[in-house]
């Protein structure tokens, strides 16, 4: 109680008007980390202490909460790069800071089980890839997003399950995050313009994986449609983009996220909010390292 006392306190100074008192203030709020945010929030639907006052606590959840996006990302980038599901996640709470990773892990249990019921050993890999198809377009109705396309509301993973819908590259993340917990041999491609997915061969195993045979490649915005190699490089004529290897093998899960990131800053741009896009760029600096195209979907 008497903590909490202190902290309302130490917020009521905020009207300061010595800017250097302010920052003082600010520094030490801003190291109490996100547990401060309710209380800041409270204050802030509780007192009408002027414009002043609210702007300062608005821009201090802002930083409060961008500063844990960020280092979450890095604590993913570090650690847990192998589960897109956890950076899909830390993405989403950049537009949804009370998103919780229960309420996406939940959907990817039931939807998972719903697969595997269906899955046994005796199928072939295209059997096995029309029944992903199958629950994921037909029953769960997910589908492309061809209306608004470059909204960014088909970058952000609990969007894109609330809506059931998406842009390639959220609808591909949805098979690859699937295909992690299912076994299946199922990889993010990042083609230019359009990311897809492919389906590694499941009966050869190399020391690396790239080198892995592909059997075939999937097309998530087309509800699931099967294609070859030759498709790709047709694809690729068209769009009059030279083929390299890359767009034809699986990405790193750090590619992904750093092609949703630049998807955000075009979808951003677009609609001309800058300071989204300052963010996001500020984020998109933690994946510096060098990667396949990160084209916009």
């Amino acid at each position: 109680m008497e903590n909490s006392f202190n902290i309302h306190a130490l917020i009521n100074l905020l009207d300061d008007p010595d800017e250097l008192v302010f920052h003082h203030i600010r520094d030490e709020i801003m190291n109490m980390g996100p547990d401060v945010i309710p209380d800041l929030e409270e204050v802030w639907e509780e007192t009408s202490m002027g414009e002043l006052f609210q702007s300062r606590i608005e821009s201090i959840i802002h930083d409060i909460q961008f500063n844990n996006i960020q280092n979450e990302l890095l604590y993913w980038k570090a650690q847990k790069s192998d589960d897109l599901l956890y950076g899909m996640y830390v993405l989403s709470k950049f537009q949804y800071p009370e998103l919780t990773f229960e309420e996406l892990d939940s959907f990817f249990k039931k939807l998972t089980q719903d697969i595997w019921i269906e899955l046994h050993e005796g199928l072939t890999a295209l059997e096995k890839m029309r029944i992903v198809n199958h629950i994921l377009y037909d029953v769960y109705g997910f589908k492309g997003d061809s209306d608004d396309y470059l909204a960014p509301q088909n970058s952000y993973l609990n969007d894109v399950i609330a809506r059931k819908k998406g842009n390639p590259i959220s609808l591909s993340i949805l098979n690859v995050i699937l295909a992690q917990r299912l076994g299946l041999p199922i990889k993010g491609v990042n083609l230019p313009r359009h990311f897809i997915v492919a389906w590694q061969d499941d009966y050869f195993f190399f020391t690396e994986e790239s080198k892995m045979p592909i059997l075939f490649y999937v097309n998530p915005f087309s509800k699931g449609t099967i294609f070859s190699r030759r498709d790709v490089e047709q694809f690729l004529q068209q769009v009059n983009i030279p083929p390299k290897e890359i767009f034809f093998t699986p990405c790193s899960n750090l590619d992904i996220m750093k092609r949703v990131i630049n998807n955000l800053i075009n979808s951003y741009s677009r609609k001309g909010n800058q300071d989204k896009v300052d963010d996001l760029i500020a984020l998109q600096e933690l994946f510096n390292a060098e990667s396949s195209q990160s084209s916009e979907e």
